[in-house]
C-alpha cells in the first residue's frame, strides 16, 4: 500500500461511517441563510463547481446546501444521445472501470475482485443474468452533477436496498479495500426493455448523506440493518432514456451491468474517461 493511500484508507476502518454520514445529511439541510450560503460558497470554491451550468445560479434560490448540491442543470447543456440502439451515460463523472465480466467475477483493482452475487445482495438467480456480461463503473466526484438518469428506455422491475459499509469510493480506497463495491451500502435497481434486462446500482459512500429515487423517495438515512426489497413489476413504471430516476448527496458511484453479448462496448471503455450525463456510452450489439 502506498504511504498516501495508507493515510487515506486505514482511518476509514475505525471512523463511525454511518454517524458521520448522518451528520453530513443534517449539515447539508440547514436552512439558516448565512450558514447555507457560506457553505455553498466554500464548497463551490473548494471543489471548483461550475455554477454557470446550474438552472439557477443564485444561491438564495436554494433552501439548503443539499438542494444546491443536487441542483438541476440548464437542459441544453446535457443533450441526450438519440441513438435508440445505444445507452447514454446516466451521470456526470469519470469511467473508473470498464470490463467484461469473467464468469461471475468482476475485477475491482489489482489483487481485489468481487462476485456478481455479492454485488447484487446475494441474489443468485438474478446474478446469472449477467454472467460473462459487461460492466461499467462511473465515479462521481463532489464537483459533479449528482442526479442519476436512465441510460436507456426501460421498465422498472424492482429495487433492493443492500445495507453495508460506507467507505469512500475514491481511487485510493478502490485500490485497497477488498470487495469495496460489494460491501458498501447500495441500491440495486432492475430494469428491462425490448432488448433485454439491465441493472443500475447506486453505491453509497462516507459523507453521502442520502440516496433517493423518484419512485420511492429518500432511502437513506436512516440506515437499515437488513435488505429491503420493492417489487414494481405490476406497476408499469416506464422511464425514457435520459429521464431522471434518482439523486446522490455528495460524491459516489454508479455501476451498470449488461448481459453477455448484449453490449460488449460497455466493457471496453478506456479507464479514467470523463463523461457527462446524456453522452453516448455504448451501443447494443449489431446482432440485437
Amino acid at each position: 500500500m502506498r504511504l498516501t493511500d495508507f493515510f487515506k484508507v486505514i482511518p476509514q476502518y475505525v471512523l463511525p461511517q454511518h454517524l458521520l454520514s448522518k451528520g453530513m445529511h443534517w449539515l447539508m439541510h440547514i436552512r439558516q441563510p448565512w450558514i447555507k450560503n457560506t457553505t455553498i460558497k466554500l464548497m463551490t470554491k473548494a471543489y471548483k463547481i461550475n455554477v454557470s451550468e446550474a438552472e439557477s445560479e443564485h444561491f438564495d434560490h436554494y433552501p439548503h446546501f443539499n438542494a444546491f448540491f443536487t441542483r438541476a442543470l440548464k437542459p441544453e447543456l446535457r443533450p441526450i444521445d438519440e441513438n435508440d440502439q445505444a445507452w447514454c451515460s446516466p451521470v456526470d463523472g469519470v469511467i473508473s472501470q470498464s470490463q467484461a465480466i469473467q464468469g461471475h467475477h468482476l475485477i475491482q483493482a489489482k489483487c481485489h475482485d468481487y462476485t456478481l452475487e455479492a454485488l447484487l445482495g446475494g441474489d443468485i438467480e438474478y446474478a446469472k443474468t449477467f454472467v460473462n456480461g459487461d460492466s461499467c463503473v462511473i465515479y462521481l466526484s463532489p464537483q459533479d452533477y449528482h442526479r442519476v438518469h436512465m441510460p436507456a428506455n426501460g421498465k422498472l422491475l424492482s429495487m433492493t436496498y443492500v445495507p453495508g459499509d460506507l467507505f469512500a469510493v475514491n481511487p485510493a480506497t478502490v485500490r485497497n479495500v477488498d470487495g469495496l463495491f460489494a460491501r458498501n451500502e447500495r441500491l440495486v435497481i432492475r430494469f428491462e426493455n425490448e432488448l433485454g434486462p439491465f441493472c443500475l446500482i447506486m453505491v453509497g459512500a462516507i459523507f453521502v448523506g442520502s440516496m433517493e429515487t423518484v419512485w420511492q423517495g429518500k432511502i437513506t438515512p436512516d440506515y437499515l440493518p437488513t435488505l429491503q426489497h420493492w417489487d414494481y413489476q405490476n406497476d408499469e413504471q416506464h422511464f425514457r432514456k435520459g429521464e431522471e430516476i434518482g439523486r446522490f448527496n455528495m460524491g459516489s458511484t454508479v455501476i451498470l451491468l449488461s448481459p453477455n453479448g448484449k453490449m460488449p462496448g460497455l466493457g471496453e471503455i478506456a479507464p479514467n474517461t470523463p463523461i457527462q450525463m446524456g453522452q453516448l456510452l455504448a451501443q447494443y450489439s449489431k446482432n440485437e
